[in-house]
């Protein structure tokens, strides 16, 4: 881990949904429609601008179909394709 992530990691975890999100094909309405709560906390939490909860991580990852661990790679920053 980066020495200065944890100013970033609200955005690392965005970026991260964000690009899952992308590659499952879902829009953020049928995230949040998973995850019980309301399309733009979704937006929110892709733009790095909502402290989730462990709760709201795991329903991400369930609404996502990935590991929760996955909401922490850090290529996600730099990848351009991200």
């Amino acid at each position: 881990m980066s020495s200065n992530l944890g100013m970033d990691i609200k955005k690392l975890v965005g970026a991260n949904v964000l690009r899952r999100r992308r590659a499952v094909h879902l829009s953020q309405e049928a995230v949040a429609e998973k995850m019980g709560v309301d399309r733009a906390y979704v937006g929110a939490i892709e733009r790095g601008e909502q402290n989730i909860t462990l709760h709201s991580l795991w329903g991400l990852s369930e609404a996502l179909s990935m590991h929760p661990r996955d909401f922490f790679d850090e290529t996600a920053l730099t990848d351009p394709a991200g």
